[in-house]
């Protein structure tokens, strides 16, 4: 991913309020992040845990979509349970991967419907295909897959799940 501006970043958000966008935490280290590493951006709020966004490079341009954390009671998976992220397909074990919503862009997001996708809690997708990262299983099982290839699907998966939210 190009290196974003910070006004380009809060300018790119999709679903949500100018507001709300102009308010969000940045993440950090946002002037230092390894941006030849990333596929695209993507970060937790640390100011409220439950909020994180996803900004992928489009035509040129970054679109960014805000994204909700799922918590719903009694649905909290055990410390053994193995769960794998759909956007890098990285398996991670007890909250290492969250149901993330999205409100979709546009009329019907107003009207309430939104997508959901089970992504890496941590949104360090680009980094654990690159090794550059590991889950608390270990390293990521060697792939006989090229780099070049798992990092097209990282993209064209994070992609397709953008593409959910904007149509």
């Amino acid at each position: 991913m190009r290196p974003i501006t910070e006004r380009e970043l809060r300018a790119s958000f999709v679903n949500c309020s100018k507001g709300d966008a102009r308010r969000l935490t940045l993440p950090a280290d946002f002037a230092g992040l390894p941006w030849d590493d990333l596929d695209f951006l993507g970060w937790r709020d640390p100011k409220a845990p439950d909020r994180a966004y996803l900004v992928v490079e489009r035509d040129g341009r970054p679109t960014g979509i805000a994204l909700r954390r799922a918590s719903a009671p009694g649905t909290a998976r055990g410390f053994s349970s193995t769960s794998l992220c759909s956007l890098c397909l990285t398996s991670h074990i007890g909250g290492g991967v969250a149901l993330m919503t999205a409100r979709r862009a546009g009329e019907a997001g107003r009207q309430g419907d939104s997508v959901g996708q089970y992504l890496c809690a941590d949104l360090a997708c680009s980094l654990y295909v690159r090794g550059k990262k590991q889950t608390l299983l270990g390293a990521a099982p060697d792939e006989s897959v090229p780099l070049g290839e798992r990092t097209a699907r990282v993209l064209a998966n994070a992609h397709a799940f953008v593409d959910r939210v904007t149509s």
